[in-house]
């Protein structure tokens, strides 16, 4: 993102912290797996980048989630946080003592925010010690690392949860229930696109840059938004996927990952969605053409405040803090030692991988590939 994406961004998480009112949910009352049994699940923080301000900003009026534990390789930046969150200092780790975390019964769940090519690693090393897990998207860099981990966490007895926001924002809610509910019909066509502008020749440093630890361009950053939203709004999944990369326009910055990826994605009733993410130019989008109507959203599939319409009238729903409403809604199910329902845990994220493969796959032979 650039500077001034980014400071739109911070001031949209900010926006909005009644959650529980959307959802109607109901109180944990019991079996609470934390040592305090105070309702509120420990979570610790694993890479304290750019991500990890929304997160920890979001825990603040967390109603079930408090910030109890720090993990990073700088130690002036751990520092910092632990004053500034007041996370005593037993409970700050770096990437070489975080398996000591499994002593420590003040930390319930790892929230891993590292690069991408390090969420296998310390997502394995946290259900190895014990701690319940969150991974940012995409889940790792491919559908076979996704399998491990999601073994691992199945083999040791913790559970395993895919940092899907927008899963639990009103907006994308209704957009859901008029999908799938067939609203308006049957939903025919559906456009999903995310991009930005990027700073070219922007941070020599940006990991996203570096195929290494990103795994991929904005297919991989962004990418899977869209593909969740069709998937959401459909209840169905893609039986296979065409796909192009776009136009290299700088080559010296887009070295190692793409600059821009188009796809679409045919599902098994016919409906198609086609897509575009980039670095190359913004758009937030989605659309919904079906039988006897239709419905869009943009912004769509940013951190909004989203902004929607149907053909019969405008979409109105309460802005929220996204990363909030998330974490509250993972920990009052832990917290009560319930299974995480499917569409958070570990199996949508290795379901996104693997159209992720896809298309990838697809762009680079210029081939329809089939999806397992």
């Amino acid at each position: 993102m650039n500077h001034v994406s980014r400071r739109k961004f911070l001031q949209n998480i900010g926006l909005g912290s009644s959650l529980l009112s959307v959802s109607g949910l109901t109180l944990p009352s019991n079996n609470f797996i934390n040592s305090n049994n105070d309702q509120k699940l420990n979570v610790a923080l694993c890479g304290l980048g750019r991500y990890a301000n929304a997160v920890a900003y979001g825990l603040e009026s967390s109603n079930y989630c408090r910030l109890s534990g720090l993990v990073s390789g700088t130690p002036t930046k751990a520092a910092e946080w632990a004053k500034n969150y007041r996370v005593p200092s037993q409970n700050v780790y770096n990437y070489q003592n975080f398996d000591k975390i499994i002593s420590n019964k003040d930390i319930d769940l790892v929230y891993v925010l590292l690069p991408n090519a390090m969420h296998k690693e310390y997502v394995i090393r946290a259900a190895k010690a014990k701690k319940h897990v969150i991974v940012e998207k995409p889940m790792a860099l491919n559908a076979k690392d996704c399998e491990e981990m999601i073994k691992v966490c199945e083999d040791e007895g913790v559970q395993l949860a895919v940092g899907y926001r927008l899963h639990y924002e009103p907006t994308h809610l209704e957009i859901k229930r008029l999908g799938q509910e067939k609203v308006f019909g049957q939903v025919r066509y559906i456009e999903a696109s995310l991009g930005y502008k990027t700073d070219a020749p922007g941070d020599p440093n940006e990991w996203r840059m570096k195929k290494a630890l990103s795994g991929g361009g904005p297919l991989m950053n962004l990418g899977v938004y869209c593909i969740q939203s069709a998937r959401y709004v459909l209840g169905e999944e893609p039986i296979s996927v065409t796909a192009q990369f776009g136009p290299n326009t700088n080559k010296a910055y887009f070295a190692e990952v793409e600059a821009s990826i188009s796809w679409q994605l045919y599902f098994p009733g016919g409906a198609v969605c086609s897509s575009v993410s980039s670095y190359n130019f913004a758009i937030d989008r989605f659309y919904a053409g079906a039988d006897k109507g239709f419905f869009e959203l943009s912004p769509a599939l940013s951190y909004g405040p989203f902004k929607g319409r149907t053909s019969t009238g405008e979409l109105n729903f309460p802005v929220i803090n996204q990363q909030t409403q998330q974490m509250d809604e993972i920990a009052r199910i832990l917290l009560t030692n319930q299974p995480l329902p499917t569409h958070i845990a570990g199996q949508e994220g290795l379901k996104d991988m693997r159209i992720v493969d896809a298309i990838y796959k697809a762009a680079k032979t210029g081939k329809k590939i089939l999806i397992r």
